[in-house]
């Protein structure tokens, strides 16, 4: 493994590399509206639903790479700040062109950004979904492109995305009108 890739703690018995997060399950206030941000907003398929009680989202057919409930939650209020809990869900695009396309739809939809950073291995969007969750939308760059320092180890950063760049990748990958 290059070093810029090496864990700086690293178990004795590593996972293994093929492992992947599956999809995340979010207990929701309201099924309808959290389904009108998953799906009409950031454009989820939904994949199956139980009435008002849980639904299963998916980008490409998968099972399920989101699902949501009510079962614990159903009219309940966000948890409080302070709290331990989850802090995003991070949804991966696969190119620059289609983490764009999300910042139109987020901002078509009047959603507010809570922030947007250059990270230099990706760029993300934050924003939070109707029940409080936080969701980065995100694209990794390619690997060879990451950063790293004298050492070789990778050296992550934060700073200010320019968003009227990231628009312009998707107007130019737009089908034309």
């Amino acid at each position: 493994m290059p070093d810029a890739l090496k864990p700086i703690h690293s178990p004795e018995r590593p996972i293994d590399p093929g492992a992947r997060i599956g999809h995340v399950h979010l207990k929701v206030a309201d099924l309808d509206r959290a389904l009108g941000f998953y799906c009409g907003v950031l454009g989820f398929e939904l994949i199956q639903r139980y009435g008002t009680q849980a639904a299963f989202l998916s980008a490409g057919g998968y099972h399920h790479h989101i699902g949501l409930n009510t079962w614990e939650s159903l009219g309940g209020a966000p948890p409080p700040p302070g709290s331990t809990g989850l802090f995003h869900t991070a949804i991966l695009y696969p190119t620059r062109a289609a983490l764009a396309d999300a910042l139109r739809r987020v901002l078509a939809a009047g959603i507010p950004l809570d922030g947007a950073s250059d990270h230099g291995v990706s760029e993300a969007l934050y924003l939070r979904d109707p029940d409080q969750n936080g969701v980065e939308l995100y694209w990794d760059r390619p690997r060879e492109r990451w950063p790293v320092d004298a050492d070789g180890r990778l050296a992550m950063f934060t700073r200010r995305l320019d968003l009227d760049d990231l628009l312009r990748a998707a107007s130019l990958t737009a089908p034309p009108s």
